[in-house]
């Protein structure tokens, strides 16, 4: 089940959103906040598998709120689904944490399946924006380690992440509700692509790049 909190200023647009996904099985909107300083308090009390927020709210953005609450909960999946188009707004969600990015005026199936995509690791980015850009943006981002040739995936930066916060393989496992053996098949795979030679050194690295993934 992938537990949802949506944060949006217009009422009658969470209505419409929870009135779709009233009798999923497979997504459950747990609470609504109209503000970011709203939804911060929220997911602290709930802590669900994935955010759904507007950009533009009034007291805290959603930008702002999301850096508080992937630096909070970085295990906390946020898709943005906003009118903003632009370049600025899209680098400043992605920067702030955001995985996934939805345009208000897409249909609900196209926001069905961003919060599958979102809340299994995956990145997603509306068709309607302009991927020459967000191409250009990823390609520049996911790089991270000794060299730009090393690329970790969504998955692997998050477990990775989780490491550095000293989080054992079913801690981890727990928290992104996967088998204990995946993250043990990430963990190898990340030490090889990082020409380490033990999950001691994996931990290390962790630690010491917290702050750039």
């Amino acid at each position: 089940m992938i537990t949802i909190i949506m944060a949006e200023d217009h009422q009658m647009l969470i209505d419409g959103v929870q009135s779709f996904f009233e009798y999923s099985d497979e997504v459950s909107f747990i609470a609504t906040a109209n503000d970011g300083e709203e939804l911060v308090k929220l997911v602290d009390l709930k802590k669900p598998k994935l955010v759904l927020t507007d950009i533009r709210m009034p007291r805290m953005d959603g930008i702002e709120a999301t850096k508080i609450i992937k630096k909070k909960h970085p295990y906390i999946h946020v898709l943005a689904m906003t009118m903003f188009d632009q370049p600025d707004a899209i680098k400043q969600m992605l920067d702030a944490g955001a995985t996934g990015y939805i345009l208000k005026n897409s249909g609900i199936k196209m926001l069905s399946k961003a919060i599958e995509s979102v809340a299994n690791g995956e990145t997603f980015f509306d068709p309607n924006m302009a991927f020459n850009f967000m191409n250009s943006y990823i390609d520049d981002n996911v790089n991270i380690g000794k060299t730009n040739k090393i690329i970790l995936s969504n998955r692997e930066k998050e477990i990775l992440n989780l490491i550095a916060n000293g989080k054992t393989s079913k801690n981890i496992a727990d928290i992104l509700f996967i088998a204990k053996s995946t993250v043990d098949t990430h963990r190898k795979n990340m030490i090889r692509k990082l020409e380490l030679s033990s999950g001691n050194e994996l931990i290390k690295y962790a630690i010491d790049k917290k702050y750039d993934f």
